[in-house]
């Protein structure tokens, strides 16, 4: 058998050898009922079983209360509705206007990245937007000595500008490109706007720390970093934000992405991407066999720190994100000359360490160490990080 290499990719991303086998295994009969989950009915008894089954395993590892209902985007609940929708969470830059643009037509963005750029480019076509923040430039009264790369950080919560009457406000929770996390939450109280919904794009740090998701009117993502493959985008709703905003979309929202119908329908107004939903549940099944989400949190900050604590101690690869906003997720890094990337990327593949590429908005390398990374493969690219510099420095 082919030797597994360590999968660095941003997403879709590394799955758990595990999960793999268990998907193999369970390929051409599903649990003896003779069918394949790809080949299986949406409304029929068994497949409802097994979607019935994720839903209660994603809401249990989110710790939601019982008040609150998940549903996999196309479903109905109390309080908090996780919604598991087809489209891809990108497509959430669109759906998120259409369904809770308020009649002033006001929406707030902050701008971490190139996810949150995308997502208020996206909104610029339906409202009024107005970026409440953004580290794109540095503050006028920042120290300007050093050099300067735009999204390594995340502004001041005194520097936020929220309009008090918008319909919400949104951040991205972790921005996979840029590599900047939030390791804190706004407090829409202290930022004058105690009536502004907070949304957050969690597309690529789901679960992969304990997040106490009340502190959202929404929360969305995809699930093909930490929680999946391709195919599903989970959706995480207040009631009080259904009820008070999703009222009626705006002209020209299909209703296969109106809120209210996937609701009303239980997340099944069409057919829902049975077999990513598949491949979700056996990830919440290797979340709780690896000790929850608390163990994984702790797994999650030891590789961190190893690849960065690496990166620190050497003057031959820089990283540019501010300390206190870098993701556990997503390292970027450089070289001191971008002609070694090639050779350094050459190197790291006969290693059996690939998609080690930056993305193309930044460039440089970048590691995504989602869940399923195990350390060693963390150790197997400190190893080649240590021996290419000293090859080339």
């Amino acid at each position: 058998m082919t030797t597994r290499p360590f999968n660095f990719a941003a997403g879709p991303s590394t799955l758990p050898e595990a999960v793999l086998s268990r998907a193999a295994q369970e390929m051409l009969d599903w649990h003896g009922s003779g069918m394949s989950v790809m080949e299986m009915t949406h409304r029929g008894k068994v497949y409802l079983g097994l979607f019935e089954k994720v839903m209660a395993d994603f809401r249990r590892l989110l710790r939601l209360p019982d008040h609150y209902k998940i549903l996999l985007m196309q479903g109905g609940a109390t309080h908090y509705k996780i919604l598991l929708m087809q489209g891809g969470a990108t497509a959430q830059n669109a759906l998120i206007p259409m369904n809770l643009m308020g009649a002033n037509r006001k929406l707030d963005y902050v701008n971490t990245g190139h996810w949150s750029t995308k997502s208020i480019n996206e909104a610029r076509s339906y409202g009024d937007v107005h970026v409440a923040a953004s580290s794109e430039a540095l503050p006028a009264a920042a120290n300007r000595q050093s050099p300067f790369f735009p999204f390594t950080f995340i502004p001041h919560y005194s520097e936020w500008k929220v309009r008090p009457d918008s319909s919400y406000l949104h951040i991205c929770g972790n921005e996979t490109i840029g590599g900047v996390e939030f390791w804190d939450w706004p407090d829409m109280q202290a930022l004058g706007a105690p009536n502004v919904p907070l949304i957050v794009d969690m597309s690529s740090h789901i679960l992969s720390r304990e997040i106490d998701l009340t502190r959202f009117a929404m929360a969305y993502g995809g699930m093909q970093k930490n929680l999946g493959i391709a195919g599903v985008t989970f959706v995480i709703l207040d009631e009080a934000l259904i009820r008070d905003r999703v009222k009626a979309p705006i002209t020209g929202c299909p209703s296969v992405f109106d809120y209210r119908r996937v609701l009303e329908n239980d997340s099944m107004f069409n057919t829902p991407p049975t077999y990513a939903i598949y491949m979700t549940g056996l990830m919440l099944e290797w979340i709780d066999s690896q000790g929850g989400v608390a163990a994984l949190e702790k797994r999650n900050a030891e590789k961190a720190q190893l690849l960065y604590a690496a990166l620190d101690a050497s003057s031959f690869y820089q990283t540019r994100v501010a300390a206190i906003a870098r993701s556990r997720m997503n390292v970027p890094f450089y070289l001191p000359d971008e002609r070694l990337d090639e050779p350094f990327l050459k190197g790291a593949q006969a290693r059996g360490l690939i998609n080690l590429k930056g993305h193309k908005a930044v460039g440089g390398l970048r590691a995504s160490i989602y869940n399923a990374m195990p350390i060693q493969g963390v150790r197997a690219l400190i190893d080649w990080l240590a021996e290419f510099e000293k090859e080339r420095a």
